[in-house]
């Protein structure tokens, strides 16, 4: 099965199984944030907005292929289920199609046994936050690449600090809209173009 399928009964979010290891906590905040706004008036009508795109995996465990912020961000509002979106139904590896990312928050590849099995485990990658933060500012444009976000993160690994980020953020994104309208990144998903000067 390849098309996406809603399944009409919510899946625990403690059960979903991450296919990467790490997350930006900052992003996870501000999705905690954005849900408190919404959760008081509208949470049933914003779970059925936001299904989570999963694959069906080896013992019917759901593996998340994208959403992971989001997950997070509901199981630490103590938000038990979700509706899930079966993007395929497989008995094999994900890595083939590019649906997991099993990266370390130092950008190194790690084996799959290395990604936890339960949203509540994934680690800080503040590069990821950046990266994130980045594209809502206009560096880059959204795009369907899978983990196009984690690209952006390596890219900016290579060229900024962990501790610019945790010195000032605003700086170090100042710093990443410079670097995102560069050559340099002329390869990356979503690039929008040199800086004009």
């Amino acid at each position: 099965m390849t098309s996406r399928e809603p399944r009409l009964e919510p899946v625990p979010i403690a059960q979903l199984r991450p296919t990467q290891i790490t997350v930006g906590f900052r992003e996870v905040a501000e999705k905690r944030h954005h849900w408190r706004k919404v959760a008081p008036r509208n949470a049933p009508e914003f779970l059925r907005h936001h299904m989570v795109p999963v694959i069906l995996g080896p013992k019917e465990r759901h593996y998340l292929i994208d959403h992971h912020h989001l997950a997070l961000a509901l199981h630490e509002e103590g938000v038990e289920q979700v509706l899930v979106t079966v993007v395929a139904d497989l008995r094999a590896v994900l890595d083939d199609r590019r649906w997991c990312h099993p990266y370390d928050a130092k950008g190194r590849r790690c084996g799959f046994e290395e990604i936890p099995p339960s949203i509540a485990d994934l680690e800080d990658d503040p590069f990821r936050s950046l990266a994130g933060e980045l594209r809502r500012a206009g560096g880059y444009a959204k795009d369907i690449t899978p983990y196009s976000e984690f690209l952006w993160a390596d890219f900016l690994r290579r060229h900024l600090k962990r501790k610019d980020i945790a010195t000032s953020f605003k700086v170090a994104l100042g710093k990443a809209l410079k670097l995102a309208k560069g050559e340099e990144a002329a390869y990356l998903p979503g690039w929008c173009g040199k800086v004009k000067e």
